[in-house]
């Protein structure tokens, strides 16, 4: 049986992967070797707030983020690119917020819908917060930075480069939406054998899995940007 052979753009798109996986490894090792002395150092509050706060977001950063904005300065590709553009911004942003509807409904039956606020979840913000308003400015804007608009339009460019590099017609079964989710579940724990666990799992997909869909329906990726923005971290 013959080989197929690669296009040029499913070749590019392979090598991008590649460059975005070695990143995020090699930044996730650095983070594993020294964890208890960078978890340290943020909670030193003998050194100031936005530098700690600086250097953890750039952890986060490189794990999400650094590795597709390299290889958009390799490729001399711009984000909107990606999705991030006006046309159809409104449309994917209101279809993306009923991916979370699935994992609303889980969490108020299970009783552990308790509070909303973005961002609660990541470290810095209480900080921040206790501030006060307009002090606070600075922080959320670079946690909002790291933890929100590139996350987010992380998972949009693997998808897209996913999908270029195994291409398939129906949008519903295109791979990039399917490992997305799957790697989500997988890096945040979510594997149980509990109906609870095996419920809270399958939510989590259908946020992933549906917002990337509704990223390719809509070209769009500002609903990625806006679920981790909004939700994600915030309840």
């Amino acid at each position: 049986m013959d080989k197929k052979v690669l296009t040029a753009e499913q070749k590019r798109s392979e090598q991008d992967l590649i460059i975005v996986l070695i990143i995020t490894l090699a930044v996730l090792a650095a983070y594993m070797a020294f964890s208890s002395r960078i978890d340290s150092l943020f909670k030193n509050r003998d050194i100031s707030l936005v530098l700690r706060t600086l250097f953890m977001a750039l952890f986060q950063f490189g794990t999400a983020g650094l590795g597709i904005s390299l290889v958009s300065i390799i490729r001399k590709e711009k984000f909107s690119s990606s999705g991030l553009r006006k046309e159809n911004a409104i449309k994917a942003v209101l279809l993306s917020i009923l991916a979370v509807v699935p994992y609303l409904v889980f969490r108020a039956a299970t009783n552990s819908l308790t509070s909303y606020l973005p961002f609660q979840q990541v470290w810095a913000t209480e900080e921040w917060l206790a501030l006060g308003f307009p002090k606070s400015i600075p922080g959320i804007a670079i946690i909002a930075a790291a933890w929100g608009f590139f996350e987010g339009f992380n998972y949009a460019v693997i998808n897209d480069k996913i999908n270029k590099r195994w291409p398939v017609k129906n949008i519903f079964l295109r791979p990039g939406a399917i490992v997305c989710a799957v790697l989500c579940i997988l890096i945040h724990g979510l594997v149980g054998v509990t109906p609870s666990a095996i419920a809270e799992g399958l939510t989590v997909f259908l946020i992933i899995y549906g917002m990337l869909v509704i990223k390719e329906y809509t070209h769009n990726a500002w609903g990625c940007v806006f679920i981790f923005l909004f939700f994600w971290n915030a309840i």
